[in-house]
């Protein structure tokens, strides 16, 4: 586990995640030599700042060039180094390719941290929001993505990813402090963090909300609300959208009505169609129903304001496992 320090700081209410990742990546350093940060003029925002004033000698500033940073990232990773690459979640679509064939193809041991995914930057329009990254990561052999929805838990998964797990990451993060009502989870370390393994906050028999990353905590408070309507919501945090956890959704399928996903991500290629697969791949039947931004560009404003225009907010996520629950 991280140190007492990087685990009290990361508790506290109000921390962003990125902070919450770069305090853990900089313990890391420490416990491990072999671990390089890699930054595309970005060093600041992304937190890797933690990790250079301690080790300045193993920190690389490649500027504006995320492509040849991936490719260097290869290249380290061969030699025995545990490359952690950080950039912009909208920039994903610039390094496609290095990450496909140079990372993914001979499954090296490089991590790739996001800072500004989803609608982070909402004020910096289309060209700035990262709605696609999921749905672009999980179509490579051999990448895993994780998406922490809390700073506790973003201390477990970035320990996760680069400490435990053997090859390459995707490692989704949130950029700001508002985890959207996650504040419960921040003095439960006693919950458990596994790739791969849902975590259930809230049993419930008529309803299943899945959610990662962020918004986990908008589902939380539908799971709430619901709860006080007479509707028995189960609300899974899917920290992992690959490998998903099979076994936890085939028993909300199973043993509720239906199925309500929410990403702060596009409803093509990203949670809901994971989520899907595995119902229509199991043969199960119940309905499930996506929340996310539908084949569009968003318009420019506020993170606050593009969630509750695009229907990422608690009472759609309401409306939606109602209409689930009542049909």
């Amino acid at each position: 586990m991280p140190s007492d320090d990087v685990m009290k700081q990361a508790t506290l209410k109000g921390i962003a995640g990125r902070d919450a990742y770069g305090l853990t990546l900089a313990q890391l350093g420490k416990e491990n030599e072999n671990i390089v940060v890699m930054a595309a003029d970005a060093l600041e925002s992304t937190k890797g700042i933690y990790f250079a004033k301690e080790f300045p000698e193993r920190t690389f500033n490649f500027g504006i060039a995320e492509a040849n940073m991936v490719g260097a990232a290869a290249g380290m990773a061969l030699r025995g180094k545990v490359p952690v690459v950080a950039f912009y979640g909208f920039l994903t679509m610039r390094v496609c390719e290095q990450v496909r064939t140079d990372i993914c193809y001979p499954r090296l041991n490089v991590k790739i941290a996001a800072t500004a995914s989803g609608l982070a930057m909402g004020a910096g329009g289309s060209t700035h929001h990262g709605l696609e990254d999921i749905a672009i990561m999980r179509s490579f052999p051999n990448m895993t993505i994780v998406c922490p929805a809390s700073p506790i838990e973003t201390v477990k998964a970035t320990r996760a990813v680069i400490a435990d797990h053997d090859g390459p990451v995707y490692l989704r993060l949130v950029r700001g402090a508002d985890f959207g009502g996650t504040e419960e989870l921040y003095d439960r370390e006693d919950i458990p963090f596994e790739i791969g393994k849902a975590i259930i906050l809230n049993e419930g028999e008529d309803v299943s909300i899945v959610a990662t990353g962020q918004v986990v905590g908008l589902a939380l408070q539908a799971g709430r609300a619901l709860e006080r309507e007479g509707i028995s919501a189960r609300v899974i945090n899917m920290h992992t959208v690959k490998p998903i956890d099979v076994e936890a959704i085939k028993r909300a399928a199973k043993e509720t009505t239906g199925i309500v996903t929410i990403e702060e991500h596009s409803t093509i290629g990203g949670l809901g169609d994971a989520v899907c697969s595995v119902v229509c791949e199991e043969c199960i039947p119940t309905r499930v129903r996506k929340i996310g931004i539908r084949d569009k560009f968003c318009s420019v404003g506020p993170t606050s304001e593009l969630w509750s225009k695009y229907g990422l907010s608690k009472e759609n996520i309401i409306d939606v496992a109602k209409s689930i629950v009542q049909d």
